[in-house]
């Protein structure tokens, strides 16, 4: 992509939380890099070397602050172009003082959010998927999603896709090269029957990596886990136990939940996310029955169902409920019955038996989510993927070879896709658009 120039204006945002702090850093980008640190830092300091400078407003001479200023030329930066980083004092007037002064520079402006990063993209500094990685490593709350997104970020995906297609490539080209000799006794069918040969394998690596199903995906999002059972069951109540403070309201009333409320926790480094829900029964009072409703189509999509049932009031799970933990609730009323039935059996004021459900749901999350090293952690990988492996297998069932040739064109550029070799600017805004602004 180094064919798409970036913006000719020179940006620039501040790359450090909001907020007083103890410093501040002012990342630059673009042509006037350069000038910018002339007029403002008395020049630029040797390349990649922190320099103490007393940084001046180019309006009117005035003081702004003494910082550490960081000179990155061209083409070895982040961005691939001219960069300049200004590590300033964290208040917020001193900040406020800086990008005024920035703002004054003729053909300088604020950065966009992610601009920085979409420069680095378009110059060929990383491809689409790394971008990608970036933008997960910088929204992960838990140590799996961080794994996850550094492998991302590192190029696992993106140069497995290229390998892939690269061989696609060379396979298309023994395809081409039997049809242009046709003529020449058995060249064609040695061609061709190597082609075939390399897609074939080509289709099963592909097929295995679609193997992992939506481990990567249900990692970025979080693994979704419905509290369910008949009203006063315990829902709100465990709901509360789980996140360690009172999200939910708790009543002995039938029907306090009418919607649904919702918990992010970090079990064992992996990103779950608890959703209560309202007592399923049969009800005439409408907003109850809304809030049914809701809980009937949230268990649809859940990815494990707590069926809570309550000791004091047996409601077993209903048949046909697929992914769920039958949990017994309330066991401290139950004297010492046991419950061998249940998965588990808990009492979620006292926390007896919550550790045991905790391994549990740990071990389902790992299951479903593994431990952060899927290759394929976005819809748009996984339906590229099954683009280029439907190519592959259209092509080697057909007898044609210039049928087959044009089923692996199309199975190459859908490979192409997911590490933005082609049809990138389909996602770049929407990528972008998740990104903060200064990076």
């Amino acid at each position: 992509m180094s064919e798409l120039l970036s913006s000719p204006d020179t940006i620039y945002a501040p790359a450090s939380g909001f907020g007083r702090a103890a410093v501040c850093v002012v990342r630059i980008s673009g042509p006037r890099a350069s000038d910018i640190l002339v007029r403002m830092a008395g020049g630029a300091p040797e390349p990649r070397r922190m320099s103490l400078r007393r940084l001046v407003d180019p309006r009117d001479g005035d003081i702004l602050d003494h910082a550490l200023v960081v000179w990155l030329p061209a083409p070895h930066s982040f961005t691939g172009e001219d960069q300049a980083e200004l590590q300033i004092h964290g208040g917020l007037a001193v900040r406020q003082a800086v990008l005024s002064a920035l703002s004054a520079i003729e053909d300088c402006r604020p950065a966009e959010p992610g601009e920085f990063t979409r420069r680095a993209l378009l110059a060929g500094r990383m491809d689409l998927t790394a971008a990608e990685g970036l933008a997960d490593l910088v929204d992960a709350e838990t140590e799996g999603q961080r794994r996850q997104a550094l492998r991302q970020l590192g190029g696992g995906l993106g140069a497995l896709a290229d390998e892939w297609r690269s061989e696609l490539i060379r396979v298309q080209a023994l395809l081409e090269a039997a049809l242009d000799f046709a003529d020449e006794g058995d060249v064609p069918e040695s061609l061709e029957e190597e082609a075939r040969a390399a897609a074939i394998r080509l289709g099963a690596a592909i097929e295995g990596l679609l193997a992992e199903g939506r481990r990567g995906e249900r990692l970025r999002e979080g693994f979704h886990v419905v509290l369910a059972g008949p009203p006063n069951a315990g829902k709100s109540t465990l709901l509360n136990a789980l996140a360690r403070r009172d999200v939910a309201i708790v009543s002995s009333v039938p029907g306090t939940t009418r919607d649904i409320i919702e918990t992010r926790c970090d079990l064992d480094g992996l990103p779950v996310i608890f959703a209560d829900t309202a007592g399923l029964r049969e009800t005439a009072e409408s907003v109850e029955q809304q809030g049914v409703a809701r809980a009937r189509g949230r268990i649809d999509q859940a990815d494990l169902v707590l069926w809570l049932d309550p000791a004091d009031d047996r409601a077993p799970p209903p048949d046909g409920l697929a992914r769920r933990l039958h949990v017994v609730t309330k066991i401290d009323l139950a004297g010492d019955r046991e419950f061998p039935e249940a998965d588990a059996a808990i009492c979620a004021v006292s926390g007896d038996g919550l550790p045991a459900l905790l391994e549990t749901l740990a071990s389902a999350a790992r299951a479903a989510m593994g431990a952060g090293d899927a290759l394929v952690t976005r819809e748009r990988h996984r339906v590229a993927l099954e683009a280029a492996l439907a190519g592959v297998s259209r092509g080697v069932s057909l007898s044609e070879t210039e049928l087959f040739a044009e089923e692996i064109r199309l199975a190459a550029r859908a490979l192409g896709r997911v590490s933005g070799r082609v049809d990138v600017e389909d996602v770049l805004d929407q990528l972008f658009s998740s990104f903060c602004i200064g990076k």
